[in-house]
């Protein structure tokens, strides 16, 4: 396994659409390893694909405690199927935006179909964290980012701020 470079805002890679795996097969189950490797180090509880530069329909997310053993969970082209009409606020970070959070409001529940890490079709209902955390990585997937979520002067203050790291760094 090995830990991949996050892409940072304003990387435009962020703001691509993720193009759909085709088969499951070792190649898939490596780079599912690496996103979780690269996740645990970063360290994070969810990550898509396209966040270390591969536009890939692919996600990966653990929920366990610093003090439980890792529950690892890989969604390959996941899809939300249902949503529900009532609505949760979470403080949401990105490790591609770093050490910015903000309040999101989003579904309180949904209803995601994915692929397996083995190729099997799966189909997940989930609340809480791990709905917001499903409805987040999915957006990525999509070139969104939870700060388009968020009132439009936050999000061009946070755009401009990274895009001066971005330039501090060259």
């Amino acid at each position: 396994m090995t830990i991949k470079p996050l892409i940072i805002l304003p990387d435009p890679l962020l703001r691509q659409q993720s193009k759909p795996v085709e088969t499951v097969d070792s190649e898939i189950q490596r780079l599912a390893d690496d996103m979780l490797e690269t996740m645990y180090d970063a360290p994070g509880i969810g990550l898509a694909a396209i966040q270390i530069g591969v536009a890939r329909r692919m996600l990966v997310i653990d929920l366990s405690r610093e003090d439980e053993e890792n529950k690892p969970q890989v969604f390959i082209n996941p899809e939300i199927l249902k949503v529900s009409d009532d609505v949760s606020t979470y403080e949401e970070g990105c490790l591609s935006i770093p050490d910015y959070y903000a309040e999101v409001e989003r579904p309180a529940s949904l209803t995601v179909g994915y692929i397996d890490r083995d190729g099997k079709q799966q189909t997940i209902e989930a609340d809480g964290l791990l709905a917001t955390c499903l409805q987040h990585e999915i957006d990525h997937l999509n070139g969104v980012l939870f700060i388009d979520h968020i009132s439009r002067l936050k999000r061009d203050m946070v755009i401009k701020k990274f895009t001066k790291l971005a330039r501090a760094k060259v």
